[in-house]
């Protein structure tokens, strides 16, 4: 009898937006980034003009984040650190966890 192999799946290629959203919510979310609260995205050759421009709009809209175009192209996402209020005591507490990207 002989054995059957096993098909390798697909291969799934990834959107440029998929690809420029992960990009930015990894950089947001690192741990540097997390500590001075402030990240500078640059754009790469393979980042797309309505990809770049969709990504923008999603930070500029997001309350908590404030947004420099810099001259040389690249843009400077910033952020205050967030107090959440602490269960049942009504006192703020400070949120050190980090917190996920909007895309």
């Amino acid at each position: 009898m002989a054995k059957k192999q096993a098909v390798p799946a697909a291969r799934q290629e990834m959107s440029g937006m998929a690809r420029l959203g992960l990009r930015v919510s990894s950089m947001i979310n690192h741990p540097i980034a997390q500590e001075r609260r402030e990240v500078t995205i640059h754009r790469l050759d393979t980042d797309g003009d309505r990809e770049w421009e969709e990504v923008l709009s999603v930070i500029a809209e997001t309350d908590e984040l404030e947004l420099t175009l810099n001259d040389d192209g690249s843009v400077t996402v910033r952020w205050e650190q967030q107090e959440v209020e602490s269960a049942g005591k009504g006192e703020p507490e400070l949120d050190l966890e980090e917190k996920v990207a909007p895309f």
